[in-house]
């Protein structure tokens, strides 16, 4: 039930999934601005969190150059704290959205019944340009009617990839460790699919 939930995956949970959470979210507000709708009630529309494979850095905040990527788009970092990924956060997300196939493969592993809902970010970025938004429900930016626009995206895009792998183009690199230069390539391939996905729920 609403929210429409969106649940990021990645290794540690301390840069990529964090990045992906409040770019969606910021995207999602910037939305609901453009709509002249009060951005704040982003949060009854949609909750978007993250989760890592690992939990090595649980508690820990969102690797600095990570949040420094989110904060000079117009997001917010404020209360991140990294956790281990858990099957209840997969029972209760409309969408998953790792970084890596092999992400998805834990994730899928752990939660056989979430494969349909599952789908690497890049991947999911691909499916959104061949679902026929015409065909989902209504647009009003209610919790009611984003929830249902959100689920019935998701399984247009699960029919559309038609049992099909993810291809090894849709990974998001791994920029724990390297340069500003890296975090941001990953934050702007991150965006190619949270704004496209907030268009589709709010267009």
């Amino acid at each position: 039930m609403p929210p429409f939930t969106v649940l990021h995956v990645c290794m540690g949970n301390i840069c990529r999934s964090p990045m992906a959470e409040r770019l969606l979210l910021l995207a999602v507000r910037e939305r609901l601005g453009r709509l002249g709708v009060d951005p704040t009630r982003s949060d009854e529309l949609l909750h978007s969190h993250s989760a890592g494979t690992g939990g090595w850095h649980a508690g820990e905040e969102m690797n600095p150059p990570a949040a420094r990527q989110v904060l000079s788009r117009g997001g917010d970092v404020a209360g991140f704290a990294a956790r281990k990924l858990r099957s209840d956060l997969i029972d209760a997300a409309d969408l998953v959205l790792t970084a890596t196939a092999d992400q998805q493969e834990y994730v899928v592993a752990l939660r056989p019944d979430a494969a349909a809902r599952t789908f690497v970010l890049g991947e999911f970025g691909r499916l959104l340009a061949a679902v026929d938004a015409t065909g989902l429900p209504a647009v009003e930016a209610t919790p009611d009617a984003v929830y249902a626009r959100g689920v019935a995206l998701v399984a247009a895009a699960d029919a559309a990839r038609q049992g099909a792998s993810a291809l090894p183009g849709d990974d998001l690199d791994d920029p724990w460790g390297r340069g500003d230069q890296c975090f941001s390539r990953v934050a702007d391939e991150i965006e190619e699919t949270v704004h496209p996905l907030a268009g589709v729920l709010l267009t």
